[in-house]
């Protein structure tokens, strides 16, 4: 009881305060059960381990800093997973982890043994030790490039506080530890996680980079401790006191929580904007001074730091199943020869073939199995895999350098950052897609609004959009606008700057690269499109009256102070930077506070009145008796062109020069005109709403974490805002809010603005009378127009604090803000407490165009059998809309809508959609038993159903009772719309879709709220839009337009799974043709385990001579030519090589592989029936054949022959004779108890071997040859329909692989 006690006197304590934020003070003492430290202040609380105590290094703590310290790393990192003493265990560790390696390592190992003893000891070792010795040598060179670029970054340079010289040092980054002082300049890296303690901007405000963090360059503000003593001028160390308690490591970048207890016992609460991240860079600020707080592989950056995304891919996991099955086969023939050698010993009482030993034929028998367990072994693919990683290598060379899939725009090509699934992109069925910014552009454009109930269409606007339409029509231009925005952000070259570094990961270009009409200077999302936005006629007249009533000293309207609130929500509600392209953030000169001071008591008390009525607003919620010390203060010089001369004269209003920061952006005139104002924004919608109030003379002029300014029409110069919270967008809230003193009340405001299904609810007034209930009719109602016409709705709302209901609030909001457990669930309560019984002002409609190709790209999909889901958290009407956009809804298609209330509702409309489904007949010949596999056949050209489901519907048709329903309907229809929906969600209707059909599954997104899908699905893709790179980081490749999937999949998931799989299928066919060879030997030979040929040839036989071609193969054979693929989708899936690798074909290849055999082991045996011929040149042909027989094999399989596939067959070919010769005439003792000497060499020099050979290649390969003519010549097209009719495609040697029973009907 004495804690609760405790922390409501704390509590008590805050509210008592004089109005700081972010803290509270301790009491006298503390509690008596609670320890005191070394130093006599209060031992620090750790709760269960998840807290870390940061001390300064250099501080007057210095035992207590050497006693934590000793858990934390430094800040050398290293990348790499061997050093010159542990590579060789620790890579060959790796290595028998594989099982097959295991497996012929047991198969050396029991070579060893003398009964069971096959080749020489050294043999078998080779292929084993050939395969190691190259993955160790490819394991060593890519850790030895991951050693140079440590190196490289440990040693950058950064000032480090000394002690001893009393100033700061250059250092090496491995040498920072956690508790330094470093001290950073513009342009900077950042080498650990930083706590911000000083900033030259007298704002106390850093500006940040995060591209080599996340990929986004716009810029975000770091912010300084609060409550800092000396604030405002440079940190000392040496007077730096403080103890700081914060959250272990953890990899979330955008949380960070812990409390900064001064000497006084001052806590000060820590959040994610005090916090500079590792590999971040410093701009737009001359001077930062911090503390470590995490260093080395602690820091946020290397705990995200999970290198490539390794997945298993179907088809990887069917050859794991066709291996077993080759172990099978193995120990099938090893049996077999075991009990026929344990006949054959009891059959003949003197055989020829005997074990030296005298053993009964049971034990014989069983040293036999093992034996030819050695002699078969070549039947398991050990280089398989090893080529199957080397095959998928070349694939992703070639998809990366594919010029097509290459945006000159943004200079970013696709990314493959999962290197084992490319056979994947070939086998989709099932495509999940995000709408904004994956189909459409995420470049948003002010088009209309709502205020007050009365609708503005903005006409000219929409013309200017339609104008640019055309514009990007024109012949040689992208569809695309390009974006003004200067893609790096402002440079300090007016700054002092003597330390500079290069970007870790490269930069776009400067947007001087971007062509002749751009602006030289921009901000994130601030396209030419989404600054130039043309006022209402209607709305400009009304504002003019706002003015005009407020010169005349009458009261404006509740229609007129609605609009001005409007407006002024659009300008603050957001987390936009704002910046001048001539003069940076930091070049602000202000006389900086006195320690401790309140900003709220410095600033001069105007008179609310006058300024009321010379602006001519009127606030009908005001409370006018409260004595208001908090006013808004202006500044008549603001740097504004557009403000006419003797305004301020007409106003009247001056008051002594501003102390505070923020209005200083108005007072010394630093500010720019309007056209030379940068914004950047973190999302599109900020940017253009922050537009479309600056078009309106709503203009957001300067931002401080404590304060902004804005232009207000009708006010003479800048009104500087004092921003009390700020509550950020999250996707559970669904909305942003921010706490401000008004400029001209004075009054507490919440200005709110988020999705409408939400501000709706929110906006509930029990106190609205009729006219404030038609207000929300009327817009729900233009809600739903702008919804149908596609654009993306925003609701903007506000609510009026009192004094007393304010500080109750505050009271829970910063104890929630300086808690370190739990300190997301209670900010979320808190914020749901202040957004309720909002006063609903209006809304936004923004246009969101789609991106060039979305529509065709989707026709092709569909018609390839690819089942395309749309899943957004839009409204349902703009869904809709999209979809007709982009094709994804026919004219012909019907929408089955689903929104329900309640479960039972839910599922009485899931069956009645159903019945209606299975009565039209559509669907059936796709359904299946829910947990088969699902074949993806082309989309019919005639109409089929539309499932459209909102959110709430979704949430219960995911639960476990209605799923099975949901899933069923969603599979009978051509396509699905989820609607308002959550990213947990959209993961779970992947999921559900994965586990339960058994398809193969791709999802495609943009955002940080995709990456959940991503994650979930088979083939995750992320595309580098707008949104930053949240979803490209958790993706398997990223690509940066929607219109790159068409050939990503149609034609490279085509052909890296059709190589692959044929590639698999080939080493199976080989591997099985040669092993039999020796298993027929073993039915004249006694079963004994002998073979017909010298141990280094049967060694070498598939490990050398045969294994470079596959390869080849793999990676260039064409079975389609691209133009055609890209032409007739249909290939994709109903192509008989969507269907090579399934276990009918499997089984085909070794039946073939057992007759291939058969015919090469039978004619050089029965050519040589009765003569004295040795066994050496027994076996001469039978090696030579089966050479010959497994490279014209691919041949005939390959759909293409370079002249690279046709000089590796001819190569392997002439280096098995060349090296058989030189064998057969050098050595004499190399196979012992054989000897090779002189064998081949008069074998190839008598005319029977070439016969021989000639005759059994013939033999072996006619049946194959046949049947591919055969099949080529019944089936010679495919036909498809289209808008005229029917179409043929005849196969030619351009269009070589279609086979018959493949007649599509294409949608």
């Amino acid at each position: 009881m004495e804690r609760v006690h405790w922390l409501r006197q704390r509590c008590q304590q805050l509210v008592a305060s004089d109005g700081a934020r972010g803290w509270y003070s301790a009491p006298d003492g503390p509690p008596a059960n609670m320890q005191l430290g070394a130093s006599g202040a209060p031992a620090s609380c750790r709760l269960g381990g998840k807290r870390r105590t940061v001390i300064a290094r250099r501080g007057p703590y210095q035992p207590e800093y050497r006693a934590v310290s000793k858990e934390y790393q430094g800040n050398a990192i290293r990348t790499t997973k061997y050093s010159l003493l542990s590579f060789v265990p620790m890579n060959l560790f790796q290595q028998f982890r594989r099982v097959a390696n295991l497996y012929f390592l047991f198969l050396v190992l029991l070579n060893w043994v003398p009964a069971v003893e096959a080749f020489q000891k050294e043999i078998t070792m080779v292929p084993l030790l050939v395969v190691l010795i190259v993955i160790a040598f490819k394991d060593a060179l890519e850790d030895y490039r991951r050693y140079l670029f440590d190196k490289t970054v440990n040693h950058n340079l950064v000032r480090i506080y000394s002690s001893k010289q009393k100033a700061y040092i250059d250092q090496h980054w491995q040498d920072v530890r956690v508790g330094d002082f470093i001290r950073l300049s513009c342009n900077e890296i950042i080498p650990a996680d930083v706590l911000l303690l000083y900033s030259s901007d007298p704002r106390g405000i850093c500006y940040i980079e995060t591209a080599n963090l996340d990929g986004e360059t716009n810029l975000k503000q770091r912010q300084v401790v609060k409550d800092l003593p000396l604030q405002g001028s440079e940190l000392t160390p040496e007077s730096f006191h403080c103890r700081i308690e914060c959250e272990n490591p953890n990899n979330d970048l955008g949380r960070f929580r812990g409390y900064m207890e001064h000497s006084n016992k001052v806590r000060v609460g820590l959040h994610n904007n005090n916090l500079l991240l590792r590999s971040c860079t410093i701009r737009n600020t001359e001077t930062i001074v911090g503390i470590v707080i995490y260093a080395g592989h602690e820091t946020k950056a290397m705990k995200n730091n999970s290198g490539p995304r390794y997945k298993q891919s179907r088809l990887e996991r069917r050859l794991n199943m066709d291996v077993l099955w080759c172990v099978i086969l193995l120990f099938a023939m090893c049996l077999t020869a075991a009990i026929g050698h344990g006949l054959w010993l009891q059959r003949w009482s003197d055989p020829i073939y005997s074990i030296a030993e005298e053993v009964s034929p049971t034990l014989a028998g069983f040293y036999v199995f093992w034996t030819m367990i050695i002699v078969l072994q070549v039947l398991i693919p050990i280089s398989l895999y090893v080529s199957i990683e080397i095959v998928k290598l070349g694939q992703i060379y070639f998809i990366q350098n594919d010029l097509a899939l290459y945006n000159e725009q943004l200079d970013s090509g696709i990314q493959c950052r999962a290197l084992n699934i490319t056979e994947d992109l070939g086998q989709i069925q099932y495509l999940f897609s995000d709408k904004t910014g994956t189909l459409t552009e995420n470049k948003m454009v002010f088009q209309c609004c709502t205020i007050y109930g009365v609708q503005y269409p903005h006409t000219q606007n929409a013309r200017r959009l339609a104008l640019y339409d055309e514009e990007a029509g024109v012949p040689g231009r992208s569809l695309t606008l390009r974006s003004g925005c200067s893609v790096r952000s402002l440079s300090c070259r007016s700054m002092s700057c003597n330390h500079s570094s290069t970007s870790l990961h490269s930069m776009a270009r400067d947007s001087e690269e971007e062509g002749e009409d751009l602006p030289s200077q921009g901000g994130a999302f601030c396209s030419r499109m989404a600054k130039e936005v043309i006022p209402d006629p209607e709305l400009v007249k009304k504002i003019s009256c706002l003015q005009a009533t407020g010169s005349c000293g009458a009261e404006p309207s509740l229609e007129q102070t609605s609009i001005m609130d409007f407006f002024l929500a659009l300008a603050i509600c957001n987390s936009v930077v704002v910046s001048s392209s001539s003069q940076p953030w930091s070049f602000i000169t202000t006389t900086p506070l006195p320690a401790g001071a309140s900003q709220e008591n410095t600033q001069p008390v105007q008179d609310t009145d006058l300024v009321m009525s010379n602006v001519g607003l009127k606030y009908p919620w005001d409370q006018t008796d409260n004595v208001l010390t908090d006013v808004g203060t202006r500044e008549d010089d603001c740097g504004d062109d557009r403000a006419p001369h003797g305004r301020a004269e007409t106003l009247g209003v001056s008051g002594p020069a501003l102390e505070d920061p923020a209005a200083a952006l108005c007072q010394n005139g630093q500010m720019a005109a309007n056209d030379q104002l940068v914004y950047e924004a973190e999302s599109p919608d900020e940017a253009a709403l922050v537009h479309a109030a600056r078009a309106y003379q709503c203009t957001l002029r300067g931002r401080s974490m404590d304060g902004l300014v804005v232009d207000l029409p009708g006010a003479a110069g800048c009104l500087h805002i004092r921003l009390l919270h700020v509550l950020p967008f999250d996707c559970a809230r669904k909305r942003m809010s921010v706490v401000v003193r008004h400029p001209l009340t004075g009054q507490v405001v919440v200005y709110t603005k988020g999705a409408d299904s939400v501000i709706m609810d929110l906006a509930e007034h029990p106190n609205g009378g009729e006219g404030y209930i038609n207000i929300q009719e009327q817009t729900q109602k233009h809600l739903d127009n702008y919804a149908r016409d596609g654009l993306r709705t925003l609701c903007i709302a506000k609510k009026v604090l009192d004094e007393e209901g304010y500080q109750a609030w505050q009271k829970g909001q910063l104890l929630a803000e300086t808690s370190i457990e739990n300190r997301e669930e209670l900010l979320m309560e808190s914020a749901q407490r202040l957004e309720t019984n909002l006063t609903l002002l209006g809304a936004t409609g923004i246009v969101d165009r789609l991106q060039e190709e979305v529509p065709e790209t989707i026709e092709a999909l569909q018609r390839a059998g690819i089942k395309v889901w749309v899943l957004t958290g839009d409204k349902q009407e703009t869904a809709i809309n999209i979809a007709c956009a982009c094709k994804l809804l026919g004219p012909d298609d019907q929408i089955l809508t689903a929104n329900c209330g309640s479960k039972d509702t839910c599922e009485a409309l899931l069956q009645e959609l159903l019945s209606e489904v299975s009565g039209a007949g559509v669907g059936e010949g796709l359904c299946r038993p829910i947990g088969d596999e699902e074949k993806a056949l082309p989309v019919s050209s005639a109409g089929g159903f539309i499932l459209v489901i909102d959110g709430l519907t979704l949430e219960w048709a995911l639960q476990d009772e209605l799923k099975g329903g949901f899933l069923e309907l969603s599979r009978r229809c051509k396509a699905v719309i989820c609607c308002r929906s959550t990213p947990l969600q959209k993961s779970q209707v992947v999921q559900l879709v994965r586990s339960k059909l058994n398809v193969m599954t791709l999802a495609i997104g943009d955002g940080a709220n995709d990456v959940s899908m991503i994650q979930v699905a088979d083939v995750g893709i992320g595309i580098s839009g707008q949104e930053g790179m949240q979803a490209v980081m958790s993706s398997d490749f990223a690509i940066s337009r929607f219109k790159h999937l068409r050939k990503l999949l149609l034609v490279h998931g085509h052909w890296c799974y059709s190589r692959l799989a044929n590639m698999i299928l080939y080493f199976f066919y080989k591997n099985v043709m040669y092993v039999n060879l020796l298993f027929w030997y073993q039915f004249f030979s006694g079963f004994s385990g002998s073979v017909m040929t010298n141990s280094w040839i049967l060694i070498l036989f598939n490990l050398l001579f045969t294994s470079v071609p596959p390869l080849v193969y793999g990676v260039l054979d064409r079975d389609t030519p691209p133009d055609t693929l890209m032409e007739w989708p249909e290939l994709y899936s109903a192509s008989p090589n969507s269907k090579v690798y399934v276990s009918s074909t499997f089984w085909l290849t070794i039946l073939d592989a057992f007759y291939q055999s058969l015919v090469c082991f039978f004619i050089p045996y029965l050519a040589h029936a009765g003569s004295d011929v040795g066994v050496l040149a027994f076996g001469s042909p039978i090696n030579a054949s089966a050479l010959l027989i497994i490279l014209l094999h691919q041949i005939i399989e390959s759909h293409t022959l370079m002249w690279m596939h046709i000089a590796v067959l001819v190569g392997s070919g002439v280096f098995y004779f060349v090296f058989t010769l030189l064998f057969s005439m050098w050595c004499v003792t190399c196979s012992p108890p054989t000897n090779p000497l002189g064998v081949e060499t008069l074998q190839m020099s008598q005319p029977l071997f070439y016969m021989v050979c000639a005759l059994t290649t013939v033999t072996a390969l006619l049946p194959r040859v046949l049947i591919r003519a055969l099949l080529n010549s019944i089936s010679s097209s495919f036909t498809e329909m289209d808008n005229t009719g029917t179409r043929t495609l005849r196969v030619s040697a351009d269009n070589p692989g279609l086979e018959p029973g493949d007649d599509l009907v294409g949608s």
